[in-house]
């Protein structure tokens, strides 16, 4: 167990249980007419922890609680099966609770839940005190924790109230069971069902709680102590109330086991009176206080081992992702980054649309794409463009490497809302590449690492892994708008190699942009590049150039680049020089924003580089040329 049976110590030693008893005053005073006064609280907590002495034995109660779950849900709902004359199928108890393991740990506690059973039974038809049958319980179960109390008590009440139900519901069609029946008065008290129907819904209602109480108490022992000790406040708050938690739910027990019982001696009062109602209704309101009281503290048990998790999950991908470390291959990283460990799919094939798991990129180039779901529609056309030509190619050493897309959501907002899971939805349809198949499978530790490691802020970014899973560029986008595929390996040293072989020259600027362009350079015509948002100004400059190149006999082809924002403006320019025939201009307005953004891409990879010298002339025409973009006319 994770919580050690959250066992706490006798009162010699147990102070803090006082303490914590005292703190939930408030909750036994909020209860409608409380059933004790503060000062008999106080002497019934002291009588119950002084039963408590734990004597170390341990044991994993869930196989059991799952067995008497599955009893009592069947058994509460025999009531509608009897007046409607029907019941929905139920669904298999698991095969886990019926494991050799189990069979054994269930053989080793028979003798203690017979014992609780024959108690619950016995001082139920003597008319006993409700709290003089609790302690006595108590007094059996003194050497197991509070969850053991709690999971063997219900064990024992779930047998008796079984048995009784399963009797009720073979009784006509088996012999033994009908001669059961009779000594317990079932056919009589079966033939007024309608009748009892209330009483019957206020001790499942009661039961209920019962059952919630108890999973929500077992929750707290299964709690990692790696992560969470007892001393931590906000498990400590919790098991504080374990007294209070235990006693009032086999309290309830027996309120439930007193009911049961007079149910065979109550003769045609077939009705519940309004002191047997206020009594369950008044133990099943006061097991929900407290119920929510240990929810609110188990989800801050919760909200605190997160917190220990992501730190120790954002050390191991420092560690993972540190320069100097050695992989055999990029599955643990990538498995590090996209987890999910009930998921063994987590990739959508952009190709296929297929779910895939993450062997498909075991040993190969990965490029991480990561951004939000802000992807804005001209990254995405060109970078899909850029993808689809390596894949002509796929045997080329370019086109060795494969995409996928780690979209960055805010996991505050969970689960996500509809309008956002659309829009990754309709973004993840157009990606011929791979994609994450839920966003949320990429984790709080990692975007932080994302953010923190990698400087992801808004824009995309393109982080290159190689088959070893080591990071090999933090940023590759520059590269890839500059250069596409010819990039490959998208590494540092080749992003240098690339810039060597580089000179200031038109073909730079418009690559993979406007093949025309392209043809113009090899005709070896003149050519202008101008732009602007000044319609006059365009005018006036198209017109003059055409004159004076017509008159000099010189070949001159002109292309408008429009400017590296106001995209509406840009448009109706182009509307014009298309309508008055003023030079040649690009129709898309993606190509307009690929041209300055791959303008922008070479300043940031000469950053990146640590080459953003201002006497190096490229640098110089980049910036002056990027200047023109902010400008009217140029």
């Amino acid at each position: 167990m994770g919580v050690p049976g959250a066992s706490i110590s006798k009162p010699s030693t147990g102070e803090a249980l006082m303490k914590g008893h005292t703190g939930s005053h408030a909750l036994i005073r909020s209860d409608r007419g409380s059933m004790l006064s503060l000062s008999d609280d106080n002497v019934m907590m002291k009588q119950i922890l002084a039963t408590h002495a734990p004597d170390g034995r341990e044991f994993d109660v869930r196989p059991l609680l799952n067995l008497v779950e599955d009893i009592l849900n069947r058994a509460t709902q025999h009531v509608d099966f009897l007046v409607k004359g029907t019941t929905q199928a139920q669904i298999e108890m698991e095969e886990k609770a019926l494991q050799a393991s189990h069979i054994v740990m269930l053989e080793a506690l028979t003798y203690t839940i017979d014992r609780i059973a024959s108690e619950l039974s016995y001082k139920a038809l003597g008319g006993s005190d409700a709290h003089a049958t609790t302690t006595a319980i108590f007094n059996l179960l003194s050497s197991y924790t509070w969850d053991a109390k709690l999971v063997l008590s219900l064990s024992a009440f779930a047998l008796n109230y079984g048995e009784f139900w399963l009797l009720a519901q073979i009784y006509s069609t088996n012999q033994l069971a009908k001669s059961m029946a009779i000594l317990r008065q079932l056919p009589s008290l079966l033939e007024h069902t309608a009748p009892l129907k209330p009483r019957f819904d206020a001790l499942n209602n009661l039961i209920r709680a019962m059952i919630d109480l108890t999973k929500c108490v077992v929750q707290f022992t299964q709690l990692p102590s790696t992560y969470i000790s007892q001393d931590v406040p906000v498990l400590e708050t919790a098991i504080n109330l374990f007294p209070t938690a235990v006693y009032w739910t086999i309290r309830s027990m027996v309120a439930c086991a007193t009911q049961i019982s007079n149910l065979s001696s109550m003769g045609h009062e077939l009705g519940i009176s309004t002191t047997e109602s206020w009594e369950l209704s008044t133990l099943a309101h006061k097991l929900r206080n407290i119920y929510e009281l240990l929810k609110q503290q188990l989800n801050l048990c919760y909200q605190y081992i997160e917190e220990k998790t992501d730190v120790a999950f954002y050390q191991l991908l420092l560690t993972l992702f540190d320069p100097n470390a050695l992989h055999i291959d990029n599955m643990k990283v990538l498995k590090a980054l996209i987890y999910d460990k009930d998921d063994k799919l987590p990739l959508l094939d952009g190709a296929t649309k297929r779910r895939v798991s993450l062997d498909v990129l075991r040993r190969k180039n990965v490029l991480l794409l990561i951004s939000s779901l802000e992807f804005a529609n001209d990254e995405l056309a060109i970078l899909e463009q850029i993808y689809n030509e390596s894949r002509i190619h796929a045997t080329r050493l370019e086109s060795q490497y494969e995409v996928v897309w780690i979209p960055i959501v805010d996991h505050s907002i969970i689960p996500l809302p509809e309008e956002m899971q659309t829009k990754f939805e309709n973004l993840q349809s157009t990606m011929p590449w791979y994609s994450v198949q839920d966003p949320l499978v990429i984790k709080k530790p990692v975007i932080r690492f994302i953010k923190e490691v990698w400087h992801f802020r808004t824009k995309p970014i393109l982080v290159v892994l190689d088959p070893q899973g080591k990071v090999v560029s933090p940023n590759a986008i520059h590269m890839m708008w500059i250069w596409g595929s010819t990039a490959f390996p998208f590494t540092s040293l080749r992003e240098e190699a690339l810039w060597r072989e580089e000179t200031w020259r038109l073909d730079l600027l418009v690559d993979g942009i406007d093949p025309t362009v392209l043809n113009w350079i090899k005709e070896e015509k003149y050519i202008f590049l101008y732009g602007g948002d000044d319609v006059e100004w365009v005018r006036r400059f198209a017109n003059s150039a055409r004159s004076v190149a017509s008159a000099s006999r010189i070949p001159l082809e002109m292309v408008y680049v429009g400017k590296s924002r106001k995209r509406e403006h840009v448009k109706k320019v182009v509307g014009i020089i298309n309508a008055e025939n003023l030079s040649y201009a690009w129709q898309d307005p993606t190509m307009v924003w690929f041209f300055w953004t791959r303008l922008e891409s070479m300043l940031f990879s000469k950053i990146q580089l640590g080459r953003a010298d201002d006497q190096d002339p490229m640098m110089q025409q980049i910036k002056k040329l990027l200047s023109y973009g902010r400008e009217g006319g140029w």
